[in-house]
């Protein structure tokens, strides 16, 4: 599994609660660009229309080599899902008030696809909390390994 990029922030914003694989409809120069490793989570989401979804607001920069038929960065990328996936998560989204977020896309054989995260909202403290435990296990960290 070869990693392109990760949501980072995704972890910090959000607590998720299931991963889902997806498949995403490309364009030769954005397979390219991938492989380069020029992609963007940041500021992404994962949005339902009529009974597909799409991955709203990923940057895939422009192929290096490309000519004048190159993509768009920010174009609007459809995920391929089982229709059980796709009425399953649907629901949860209705229902519990959940977001998909996409955690990471990778290549898998010579398939790109994207981990998609059923998640709820962190509070403002919740963040604060995670931030100050971080920080007291590395003190106790260094702690320990000076020693």
């Amino acid at each position: 599994m070869n990693i392109v990029c990760q949501n980072r922030k995704a972890y910090h914003d959000y607590h998720i609660e299931e991963k889902t694989e997806a498949g995403i409809a490309l364009l030769g120069t954005e397979v390219k660009s991938l492989r380069e490793g020029k992609g963007n989570l940041k500021d992404s989401y994962v949005l339902a229309k009529d009974s597909e979804f799409f991955l709203i607001n990923c940057h895939i920069s422009p192929y290096s080599h490309g000519n004048i038929t190159n993509h768009e960065p920010l174009r609007t990328r459809k995920l391929l899902l089982h229709k059980k996936e796709i009425e399953r998560l649907r629901g949860q989204v209705a229902q519990k008030s959940y977001s998909l977020i996409p955690l990471k896309i990778y290549f898998k054989g010579s398939f790109a696809k994207v981990e998609i995260g059923l998640a709820k909202g962190k509070r403002q403290y919740e963040k604060r909390d995670a931030i100050k435990k971080k920080e007291a296990d590395r003190e106790i960290e260094r702690a320990m390994k000076s020693r």
